[in-house]
């Protein structure tokens, strides 16, 4: 596993930060925020996540190997640093070379897998609202990420042995924050950033940006133990679908988040009595329809 966060990048340090409920979220320092509606945010200078993370790398069969890393918003800074210089020379030739490289979402593991020379699948996937649902289970888990399924159905079908898989995000320009508080979906507690992320209080008023990164290395059972890896959990299914209500609001009965729940559950073939732990959140942080899809297939206490 690796980690990018406000807390540093060792993952243990995170894990026992969550634990002890602290967070990082401050007031914005990087540009003037003082006439957005929200000026604060879970902020860290974003750095490759999985850099160092395979040291063993030059032992691995590089065809076989792929990465998959999702992004909502791509990297913002190099299309940022290429339309402020477009707009105050009206030059083009002023644009960086690899500006349309950088700001689609993609650059991420296309940048990763050239310089761990990995040759396998390589493709980003790209989620901001909470329209489209990812279910996963690892053993007595339920978690959510596409970049997860994807890739454990590639080493699945055997078209790859390991696979990198995570997210990324650093949204903290002016436009990138100003673009999140336009959709009215953040949180404006700018008097006490610290406890703005409330997810499931009543008087929740919207999400907290913030930015980092975080991987998992997937690999199929005999690679890990053929070059003696930690292994930390076991996938053992997960499914993919859509809410197709809204464009930023989730279903109000939850069915989307249930259904793809309840396909995971199906696919991993594991019943709901041996789930012990299940893990998210709303987007929006609007509405308790993600508690609630959680309350009716699993148990209350998973809430």
């Amino acid at each position: 596993m690796g980690v990018v966060s406000v807390f540093g990048n060792d993952v243990d340090k995170y894990y026992n930060k969550l634990l002890a409920g602290e967070n990082g979220i401050t007031l914005i320092d990087k540009f003037n925020a003082s006439n957005i509606p929200v000026r604060f945010g879970g902020k860290k200078a974003l750095e490759d996540a999985a850099l160092g993370i395979l040291k063993c790398s030059k032992h691995i069969n590089k065809e076989c190997a792929g990465v998959l890393v999702g992004s909502g918003l791509g990297c913002m800074s190099r299309f940022s640093d290429s339309v402020e210089s477009l707009n105050k020379t009206r030059d083009f030739r002023k644009c960086k070379h690899y500006f349309a490289h950088h700001f689609l979402i993609n650059s991420s593991p296309a940048l990763l897998a050239i310089h761990l020379g990995f040759m396998g699948p390589n493709y980003s996937s790209q989620l901001l609202v909470p329209h489209q649902t990812i279910a996963f289970v690892l053993h007595r888990l339920i978690g959510l990420h596409p970049t997860f399924c994807a890739a454990a159905n590639h080493i699945r079908e055997g078209e790859a042995y390991l696979m990198i898989a995570g997210g990324v995000e650093a949204p903290f320009l002016s436009f990138g924050v100003v673009g999140l508080a336009a959709t009215t979906a953040t949180s404006t507690r700018n008097d006490n950033p610290r406890t703005a992320s409330r997810p499931w209080d009543k008087d929740r008023d919207g999400f907290v940006i913030g930015e980092g990164a975080g991987v998992l290395v997937m690999e199929s059972l005999e690679h890990a133990m053929k070059r003696d890896a930690p292994i930390i959990a076991e996938y053992l299914g997960g499914a993919v679908n859509c809410d197709a209500y809204h464009i930023t609001n989730p279903r109000p009965d939850g069915f989307g988040v249930s259904s793809c729940i309840q396909r995971s559950l199906i696919n991993a073939g594991v019943s709901v009595e041996e789930i012990t732990w299940g893990v998210r959140a709303s987007l929006s942080q609007f509405s308790p329809q993600y508690a609630l899809s959680f309350e009716h297939i699993l148990r209350p206490t998973l809430v």
